[in-house]
């Protein structure tokens, strides 16, 4: 007959008892984002006139980047939102991928395109693992840039 120590079947109640930190993966709209996490474009700011192709940068403060479907802690990949906006329940759903909502999934963090000329908005949202929002939302300012 199997007999275990004190300290063992101590152990092993506790962990029996024990409530799990994590219960697998987040769901939709509930990937925690830290307080101050912010999304920016470096080099294009709002007003600005750019000649195609258009190379844009994206910056991230107070998360990490990873690619799409690696679920760690404080980190997503960029999405990048031309002539749209993601808002209200959006922010709860995947992004869309189209023309209009360019995903970043390799963990990339720029890209160099050809837009129409004429004016343009562009706004960068952070996803998380399955592209979905953080809660709360990072997400840059929607800016407005002309392409010659």
């Amino acid at each position: 007959m199997l007999r275990l120590s004190r300290i063992t079947a101590a152990v092993l109640a506790a962990a029996a008892l024990a409530v799990p930190f994590a219960s697998g993966p987040a769901a939709a709209g509930e990937t925690p984002a830290p307080e101050g996490a912010s999304l920016y474009f470096i080099g294009l700011a709002d007003g600005d006139t750019v000649q195609n192709p258009v190379t844009i940068r994206f910056g991230l403060s107070g998360m990490g980047v990873a690619p799409a479907g690696t679920e760690k802690e404080h980190t997503g990949h960029h999405h990048l939102i031309i002539d749209e906006a993601i808002e209200g329940e959006e922010l709860d759903e995947p992004i869309p991928s189209d023309e209009n909502h360019r995903h970043f999934g390799g963990g990339q963090t720029e890209v160099t395109l050809e837009l129409p000329p004429g004016s343009h908005t562009l706004q960068l949202v952070l996803g998380d693992w399955s592209h979905i929002p953080h809660d709360p939302p990072v997400m840059s300012e929607r800016i407005t840039v002309t392409v010659e």
